[in-house]
């Protein structure tokens, strides 16, 4: 499956590499950081895509701070270049198989459900960051499991290999060595792609139904990704 992020199959079913969600997801991170009174003087993005994280980011936090983005494809790091600047740079290589400096904080956005082996993954990843950021999506509910094809979609258009539900995917950052120090739910379902009339009708209970239940409305209909910050 890794082949398709390397010869340009990804990035011709993704053809913006999701840069329009890279706000969202960087306003997230950061108010996570302030949150826990974190401020990282080096910053690297594993899985950066086309770097609008990084940039975002670079936007919002202290100008001592140093950012880097590795990816394993080269079309990311193409589209990453024209974002570089002397405190930003990108890497077209794999960072837990090099022999690279550790960080303050590693981010992890959307990753791990894409890697075969994400035990592995975790445990070397620990070793290079005092501190990680990950944003999981919940794709583990009880609609999904009821509407297969969502899942097996999901498979095919963007790689994801792993479904987590909230529960599974902090266990396994325990696991693998992590002290859970913050997470919250993020509400993807309202960035607005139109993935068709039955994702509309599921906006309702969502929004109904999340701020008097939050896990029992992520369980069961889904739409939210879980942001965790890690020692």
């Amino acid at each position: 499956m890794s082949d398709m992020y390397v010869d340009g199959k990804y990035l011709k079913q993704n053809p913006t590499w999701d840069v329009e969600d890279a706000p969202w997801k960087a306003d997230h991170i950061f108010r996570m950081l302030e949150k826990n009174h974190l401020k990282p003087g080096s910053v690297c993005e594993i899985g950066c895509g086309c770097g609008e994280i990084l940039c975002q980011l670079q936007q919002r936090m202290d100008p001592y701070c140093r950012f880097t983005g590795c990816d394993i494809s080269p079309q990311a790091i193409e589209l990453c270049h024209s974002r570089e600047n002397e405190r930003l740079n990108f890497r077209c290589m794999n960072l837990i198989e090099d022999d690279s400096p550790s960080y303050d904080c590693i981010l992890l956005i959307d990753i791990i459900e894409h890697l075969e082996d994400y035990f592995r993954f975790l445990r070397r990843v620990k070793e290079k960051s005092h501190y990680a950021v990950l944003h999981i999506p919940l794709e583990m509910f009880v609609l999904s499991v009821m509407y297969p094809r969502f899942l097996l979609g999901q498979r095919r258009k963007v790689g994801h290999l792993h479904y987590f539900s909230r529960e599974i995917a902090l266990q396994v950052l325990k696991d693998t060595g992590y002290e859970i120090v913050d997470y919250t739910y993020t509400a993807g379902y309202m960035l607005g792609r139109n993935n068709g009339f039955r994702d509309t009708l599921l906006k309702i209970p969502r929004r109904l139904f999340f701020p008097l239940v939050p896990d029992f409305t992520v369980r069961v209909f889904g739409g939210y990704s879980l942001l965790v910050l890690v020692k």
